[in-house]
């Protein structure tokens, strides 16, 4: 699969043209974000926090860790912030691969295709990146740990899987870490836990606490509905937490961010009953378009991916022309968020048309 030369994805916003005239309603289901706006009482903090921006932030962020540790029932020291899970990624290779001419001769290893940050950040690092294609549009650990030699440091396991929305399970992927290495630190990439609902997936935070160079990465963007704000976190035992938080932009994450996390974070129930719908619908939107004759993979995350080959463009242009953006991959499928009711309509509509 080949991507753009910088890994952000081009956004797959229906542009107001002669083609697409005068559309009320943009439907962006491009990017993976959250169909909800953040809560009002989370922007209520927002809002008070902003009479504060002639402040620098914490440093530390010293009260979004400690409710991340109580919350995950961790160690304060094994927790690191970054500006969304790019951030961390960022920091991760750095970290693990080194930079500059720490890095020449260093591997970095995943599975592919999977998340765009990883081959661009690994080689601005000036690492090297090793790709595994997928095994049923899903990591293939077995060919993933044959892929580890001596010269790799850090392993990414993305679950569930970005752009295909698949998943690798317990007894799998346990196996896998017990191949790998302890000197190669095995980040589960985990931006769409919240969204899984297949028992056998299992937690990462469990796997971390008995495997030293298991870390995990996760991400306030999706479930919580703060994309817009850029704030992860990464779960890692020492020193693999310290060598992160020294890779991190001081004062990398504002003080808007760190209030709307920690708020976020006390009004979780409120925000896993959205989540909960998106599941719903998530499990609608599949249904409906299996229906009427396309393959879609399981998936555990917030969208779902069409493996169309070259048809990807022709889906993508059809969902232009009503006003919904999705995510083109020309020549290997399309991936579709899982929006409001009236967009998945959409999207079921075109599908319909295409399949008749």
């Amino acid at each position: 699969m080949s991507y753009p030369s910088v890994y952000l994805p081009t956004r797959g916003r229906p542009k107001r043209n002669d083609e697409v005239p005068a559309l009320t309603t943009i439907h962006d289901l491009s990017a993976n974000e959250n169909a909800y706006a953040p809560l009002p009482s989370v922007l209520e903090v927002v809002r008070a926090a902003g009479e504060r921006l002639q402040r620098y932030p914490d440093r530390f962020c010293r009260e979004l860790t400690a409710s991340l540790a109580e919350r995950l029932a961790v160690p304060a020291e094994h927790i690191a912030l970054g500006v969304g899970s790019v951030g961390l990624i960022q920091q991760f290779v750095r970290s693990a691969a080194g930079a500059g001419e720490e890095a020449p001769g260093r591997e970095v290893a995943y599975g592919w295709p999977s998340f765009e940050a990883y081959p661009h950040l690994t080689r601005a690092s000036g690492a090297e990146p090793v790709q595994v294609p997928l095994r049923a549009h899903t990591f293939d650990l077995d060919a993933l740990a044959g892929a580890v030699t001596e010269r790799t440091r850090l392993v990414f396991v993305c679950n569930p899987n970005n752009p295909t929305g698949t998943v690798v399970r317990r007894a799998e992927l346990e196996r896998f870490l017990d191949r790998v290495p302890e000197r190669v630190t095995v980040v589960l990439d985990e931006a769409y836990r919240e969204f899984v609902r297949d028992a056998e997936v299992p937690d990462g935070i469990e796997l971390y606490r008995d495997r030293p160079n298991v870390a995990v990465l996760r991400t306030f963007s999706k479930a919580y509905g703060l994309a817009g704000l850029r704030v992860g976190y990464a779960v890692a035992n020492e020193p693999v937490a310290a060598a992160l938080r020294g890779q991190g932009t001081p004062f990398g994450i504002n003080g808007l961010a760190q209030a709307a996390a920690v708020a976020s974070l006390g009004a979780e129930a409120e925000l896993m009953a959205r989540v909960e719908e998106l599941v719903k619908e998530r499990g609608r939107l599949v249904a409906g378009l299996r229906a009427t004759g396309w393959t879609v993979p399981e998936t555990e995350a917030n969208f779902l991916w069409l493996p169309l080959l070259e048809e990807s463009e022709a889906f993508g242009a059809a969902c232009s022309a009503v006003g919904v953006g999705v995510r083109t991959f020309p020549g290997e499928g399309v991936r579709i968020t899982v929006g409001a009711p009236e967009a998945n309509d959409l999207v079921l509509g075109v599908a319909a048309r295409l399949a008749s």
